[in-house]
Order: C-alpha cells, then sequence, then structure tokens
C-alpha cells in the first residue's frame, strides 16, 4: 500500500470545498467522513452496509452510507461515488476503484497525481 496526499476540490449539490485528500492504493473505494459528505450533497443509504478492514489490524469500519460528487484534480472534472465512513481518519480517501475508473496514476517518485485529460472527456457513444 502506497499513498500520496493532494489537494482536491469536492463538489456537490449544496457546495464545493476544497481538502487534503489522500490517494490510497490500497483502499478498495473512495471514502468521505459523513460531516463532509453532508455538507457537500445529499447522502444515499447503501442497500446494505458494507464492512471494511484498515491497515491497523483488528480495525474495522463500516459504511451504510454514500454520496455521489464531482472532484477537481488540477482543474479535471471526475465524479465517483464515496463511501461515508464514521472515524474516517482523513477528510476524504480516493481508492482503487476510483483511480482504476479515472486511469489516475501515482508516481510516488515524484509525489505527484497524474492524469490525462483525454480521459476527463464527456462522450455518448
Amino acid at each position: 500500500m502506497a499513498v500520496l496526499q493532494k489537494t482536491i476540490r469536492l463538489e456537490g449539490i449544496k457546495k464545493s470545498e476544497e481538502v487534503l485528500a489522500v490517494f490510497d492504493s490500497g483502499a478498495s473505494y473512495s471514502c468521505i467522513q459523513p460531516e463532509l459528505a453532508q455538507g457537500l450533497d445529499q447522502v444515499q443509504a447503501l442497500p446494505g452496509p458494507m464492512e471494511f478492514r484498515t491497515a491497523e489490524k483488528g480495525t474495522k469500519l463500516i459504511a451504510d452510507k454514500w454520496v455521489r460528487l464531482n472532484f477537481y484534480i488540477d482543474g479535471l472534472r471526475l465524479s465517483d461515488e464515496f463511501m461515508v465512513i464514521p472515524n474516517l481518519s482523513e477528510p476524504v480517501l480516493i481508492g482503487a476503484a476510483t483511480l482504476q475508473k479515472w486511469r489516475i496514476k501515482l508516481d510516488f517518485e515524484n509525489d505527484q497525481v497524474l492524469i490525462d485529460p483525454r480521459v476527463t472527456h464527456l462522450r455518448l457513444l
């Protein structure tokens, strides 16, 4: 597992806010703290709770809600769903599903989050 931090802008129907996000290649999903999620957009219930293990042995976190948000990295607009997790250590965590969906690359040697702008072009096929 490797992580990088970068300031991103989250955007919901209520407001937008800049936050320091953790990009974590070892996390399955993107996650967000409840207070932040509720301030940005309407939080939705999941069909059933999801249990997440953490790097701390024996520690589990439960998500029973989610929120869909736009987020901006270096001015490029992306969007995805975020699991709303109480007691999350960071305001927002960008996980592997989002990294893969948007083909985001993490350059650990240069401490950079890399996005090919071509993946942000919206298309209908």
